[in-house]
């Protein structure tokens, strides 16, 4: 009975120690969210509780993304940020530059969005997930927001993340 537990004991801690270290070597994918841009082409445009709303998306999706998966939040700068948007919407739509600026932070993916607001009643979050590493646009989402109510953000946040999730699980 001995030999045969002399020879179970190492398997049990060859077994934990791969485990420790597979742990140790696995952070998990690597996701910036960039602040989103206000797209305000209401009749009242960038209202204060507008751009605190818009304001609030970042954070809120970072939370989400963090329950949905294994993923590292990295964060960038906001000077780095506003010195790579060479203008309103530029990260938006150069992808290759949003994906520049997240790699030098040593992001895997970036989440590059707007709030767009074409009414009082509603409004989009308009969001690029991009892959750092090739720079490619790898999934559009458009989430509508019905009012402006902080539950109603959430919920499409949480919808969004969901999204993302799915489609960095798929690539």
């Amino acid at each position: 009975m001995k030999l045969i537990n002399a020879r179970i004991i190492p398997a049990w801690i060859i077994l934990a120690m791969g485990l420790i270290f597979n742990g140790a070597v696995h952070a998990g994918t690597r996701i910036a969210v960039l602040n989103f841009e206000l797209n305000d082409i209401t009749s009242m445009p960038n209202t204060p509780d507008e751009l605190t709303r818009t304001a609030t998306i970042k954070p809120l999706l970072e939370q989400a993304i963090g329950q949905a998966g294994d993923y590292e939040i990295i964060r960038i700068n906001v000077d780095e940020q506003a010195a790579a948007n060479a203008g309103f919407g530029y990260l938006f739509k150069f992808h290759d530059a949003a994906a520049e600026l997240a790699s030098q932070s040593g992001a895997d993916w970036v989440v590059v969005g707007q709030h767009s607001k074409p009414s009082f009643l509603f409004s989009y979050l308009m969001v690029y997930l991009v892959n750092v590493k090739t720079p490619d646009l790898s999934a559009r989402y458009d989430i509508e927001l019905k009012g402006t109510h902080e539950k109603v953000t959430k919920r499409g946040i949480n919808t969004l993340a969901k999204k993302i999730h799915a489609a960095i699980k798929r690539m």
